[in-house]
């Protein structure tokens, strides 16, 4: 009987998924499948990859540009690691632009760029974790696996009731996926539930009279959708402190470096800033500034990190070119095609307003 309930479940949502399915640059549609049309591995896999703490919106233009610059994973493995983190500046969360690179790498050296086909062998490349897995194994090679995002996890928490919290409740949550992925279309199936989550079933106001599940859901019958799925409460995230020095040269130059390849923001590139980190403040004065020089406050910006908050004092100084020992001058009209973070990119328009209008241009 129980088997039975979660077919129907499938059934209807697939029925639904076939009409009002999201039209996306990465995604074989349901007509496409039927008519013999496969997904590709590497687009699905770079696509999931930057959709992880990313909007769909935000995803697109950088989906294309790599695909314009790297067609194949074996371009993508073959492209200087510095011109990858470029194309990722702005995207965010850079670890996944590092973790990008050395698994098309591996794909490429070891599997002769073509991605093995099933989630355990997914999961033994680098960067990728039981998520990515789960969705490129179920996606592109219609595997039977239980992808779980936050969208499915706020269309499982609601349809079954589950008022643990998360994270506790994910475990719970995985094994009703699991019960649900039919052994038909399984991939489709994957994407519908995040569709329905990302359509229907959203975090504020539901559309639930539009749902496929209005009839099953059980915490629609509680009249409380927007309870689910419980959290646990918030830890209130630490403000960290320090200062970032912007010099221009009388030509137009910013003096920029890149940073160390591991941790926070790892081997992007960024204008001389002071050694704070999630744990602790950077100096904030012109004590902390990389050469002597007429350093001027130009004022402030906040930037939020998924653990903390971030408070940087700018300066800049008109300044005479000079050798840095870890640094190089770029011309202000190029800061666009550097791979420097939104922090950073904050930071040196807090001191010169027109900067990146100038690198556009």
């Amino acid at each position: 009987m129980l088997q039975t309930i979660h077919i129907t479940h499938a059934q209807k949502l697939l029925t639904w998924y076939d009409r009002h399915h999201r039209e996306l640059p990465w995604r074989v549609s349901p007509a496409a499948a039927k008519a013999g049309k496969r997904a590709d591995p590497y687009h699905v896999w770079l696509s999931e990859v930057m959709l992880q703490q990313t909007t769909v919106q935000a995803v697109k233009p950088y989906f294309a540009k790599f695909l314009t610059l790297w067609p194949k994973v074996t371009d993508l493995a073959a492209a200087p690691v510095e011109d990858v983190m470029a194309a990722w500046a702005g995207l965010g969360y850079y670890a996944r632009a590092r973790n990008l690179k050395k698994c098309a790498e591996a794909v490429a050296a070891e599997h002769g760029g073509v991605f093995p086909d099933t989630e355990e062998g997914l999961r033994a490349l680098p960067g990728i974790g039981d998520y990515t897995s789960a969705a490129v194994s179920a996606i592109a090679f219609n595997r039977q696996s239980a992808v779980m995002d936050g969208n499915v996890e706020r269309v499982i928490s609601r349809l079954y009731a589950i008022d643990a919290p998360l994270p506790g409740s994910k475990p719970a949550m995985k094994a009703r996926v699991a019960e649900l992925t039919p052994t038909e279309r399984p991939g489709d199936f994957a994407q519908a539930v995040m569709d329905l989550g990302a359509t229907i079933c959203t975090p504020k106001r539901p559309a639930c009279a539009l749902c496929p599940f209005r009839d099953d859901c059980l915490a629609l019958a509680e009249h409380d959708p927007e309870r689910f799925p419980v959290k646990a409460a918030k830890k209130e995230k630490p403000v960290r402190f320090g200062a970032v020095f912007v010099a221009v040269t009388p030509d137009g130059d910013v003096l920029l470096r890149r940073r160390v390849d591991s941790g926070l923001l790892g081997g992007m590139t960024e204008v001389p800033t002071t050694a704070w980190t999630s744990r602790i403040d950077g100096g904030t004065t012109t004590d902390h500034a990389p050469f002597p020089a007429a350093w001027e406050a130009s004022g402030s910006v906040t930037h939020v990190f998924t653990h903390f908050e971030l408070r940087l004092s700018v300066f800049r100084a008109k300044t005479a070119r000079v050798s840095t020992a870890d640094g190089w001058w770029e011309p202000v009209t190029n800061l666009e095609a550097q791979a420097l973070p939104t922090v950073m990119k904050k930071a040196i328009t807090q001191a010169i307003p027109l900067a990146f209008e100038k690198s556009s241009n």
